[in-house]
């Protein structure tokens, strides 16, 4: 490895880890730990060797980081002999301070936190991940890489929400977009695949997974994404309900007695395909619909159904696209979701290749196509890597 880059992924009670070079964005060791802070926590580390998973006592997240750092010495490269140049974390919320990636200060540590009001179920993990490796890693620059970043190049008409001045000039309500690292990844390997550079091309990405985001990215630039002040705009997710009327809080507040926080969590945790089909994984949804299950079947529609609009809207914002790409566990996986959210854009230039699109693509469109339809693995953790070395070399 020519630029070894630690990338911490810290959520509220897991920890996930990859070795990655920043050059190649290739990782050749990865971790993910669970159930921190819970009565047996599982440790899992890949290596080229295989995986080893074990149980363990994590009480917090900086035993977390000393499984690790120990994963690390017994299975693999020890860290220390890892050459590392930095230590890089995913921090999901910038808001509109952190548009590039920052070397973390105590400073930057302290914005982050008065961010977690944007983000309070994401930031405060993110940070705990920080200040735990700042400690453990002292020599190290220690990184973050913000979600919201990639978003920060969207124009006033796509990122101002018509409320009064005073919520968008004093408490920061606007559009911010997530998936960021995700969607720079995948529009750049979109441009690679037609041969072209970045700068050259439109691209629609949908990042499909239990969250699910779709960018317009004009010329390498996102300038519209479906996500909001938060990431439960846009479109139907797991849990997420997606876009719906605001007035439906105040509706249901009235109606039953709610909390705003019962709410919250009703729209984030028991909304979306939970809703709709009660399951979140999207094969088992896809099983029940094609045995007629007719929850299932309706799900699924509705889901395609929001995608597919969404596409339309960012052909016209793009004002002509050269690619859709699907990524993410589900846009690379489901061959059925591709095909639904692509029905009835023959008219707006995709033809989609049945044949391709059962394979898994990479092009899954016809050669006459208009608009190329591919699919492109994703690579958050590479894609942080990247701008982590970016960064301490600039």
């Amino acid at each position: 490895m020519s630029a070894p880059v630690l990338v911490i992924n810290s959520g509220s009670s897991s920890i996930k880890y990859q070795l990655v070079d920043g050059d190649t964005q290739e990782a050749s060791i990865s971790g993910l730990i669970e159930r921190i802070g819970q009565s047996e926590s599982v440790i899992t580390h890949k290596t080229a060797d295989g995986k080893q998973t074990w149980n363990g006592q994590l009480p917090d997240h900086a035993a977390g980081l000393e499984a690790m750092v120990t994963a690390f010495d017994e299975f693999g490269t020890p860290l220390s002999h890892a050459g590392l140049i930095a230590v890089a974390h995913r921090v999901v919320h910038g808001g509109d301070r952190f548009v590039q990636p920052v070397v973390v200060d105590d400073e930057v540590e302290t914005a982050i936190d008065e961010l977690a009001a944007l983000a309070p179920l994401h930031n405060p993990a993110n940070l705990a991940g920080i200040r735990v490796a700042r400690k453990l890693f002292p020599k190290l620059p220690q990184v973050a890489v913000f979600d919201t970043a990639f978003h920060a190049t969207m124009p006033e008409r796509a990122h101002v929400y018509a409320v009064p001045a005073e919520w968008r000039e004093q408490h920061g309500v606007r559009r911010y977009g997530f998936h960021g690292t995700s969607h720079a990844y995948v529009s750049r390997k979109a441009a690679e695949l037609l041969g072209r550079h970045p700068k050259e091309v439109n691209v629609i990405v949908a990042h499909l997974g239990n969250g699910a985001s779709v960018t317009a990215v004009e010329r390498g630039r996102s300038i519209d994404t479906s996500m909001g002040l938060t990431p439960l705009e846009g479109l139907v997710m797991g849990t997420r309900s997606g876009d719906i009327d605001p007035a439906i809080v105040f509706h249901m507040h009235r109606r039953t007695g709610a909390s705003f926080e019962d709410l919250d969590d009703a729209l984030n945790k028991r909304s979306g395909m939970l809703a709709l089909a009660g399951m979140i994984d999207m094969r088992s949804i896809e099983e029940a619909a094609s045995d007629g299950e007719q929850a299932a079947e309706d799900a699924l529609e509705i889901y395609c159904y929001r995608i597919r609009k969404y596409i339309g809207a960012y052909i016209a914002a793009l004002g002509g696209a050269d690619a859709i790409a699907f990524t993410a566990g589900v846009g690379e996986n489901s061959p059925e979701v591709r095909a639904k959210s692509l029905e009835s854009l023959v008219a707006l230039g995709v033809r989609l290749d049945e044949a391709a699109n059962q394979a898994g693509g990479p092009v899954i469109s016809t050669s006459d196509s208009p608009i190329t339809a591919m699919v492109v693995s994703t690579n958050e953790e590479g894609e942080i890597a990247l701008q982590t070395a970016a960064l301490l070399r600039s």
